[in-house]
């Protein structure tokens, strides 16, 4: 990016601090969304996949109930830490932002003054959209072990 094309500084005299910490934003946004989807998926995993599907699932019409609660569990723990740690980051990212749109669907018309509304899922469904096409960043355990698609 040429010089030009770079952002105004809000506070220009705090130039070093800005170029230290513009390194840390993407895993900043990566480890955040990361982690706090794991308490998403932790209460599923504790709960079990019957449980799970029976709440999540099967009260919406969705099925196969049991599979797709593994599926469920799956991505919101292992996949949570994944993205968060920047491993297999794409992958992961990817399957949760289907995640969240099939959620947001379920949840139309309705908005979060409403009722249990689809801004919820479609924010982090965007986010999860976002670093499924940017992938973990320098800073991840994909880069590090040279793995990425």
């Amino acid at each position: 990016m040429e010089a030009q094309d770079e952002p105004r500084l809000l506070f220009p005299k705090l130039k070093p601090f800005y170029d230290w910490v513009t390194p840390l934003t993407w895993p900043l946004i990566r480890l955040t969304v990361g982690l706090m989807i794991i308490p998403h998926g932790w209460p599923k995993l504790m709960m079990g996949v019957s449980a799970t599907a029976q709440m999540a699932l099967i009260k919406r019409g969705i099925a196969p109930a049991e599979p797709l609660a593994v599926v469920l569990i799956i991505l919101e723990t292992v996949g949570g830490l994944c993205v968060a740690l920047g491993l297999f980051t794409r992958f992961f990212a990817a399957a949760i932002t289907i995640e969240m749109a099939v959620i947001a669907y379920h949840h139309l018309p309705k908005f979060g003054w409403t009722g249990p509304g689809y801004e919820y899922p479609l924010m982090w469904g965007l986010i999860m959209f976002a670093i499924a096409l940017r992938g973990g960043g320098p800073r991840s355990l994909d880069r590090k072990i040279g793995w990425q698609f």
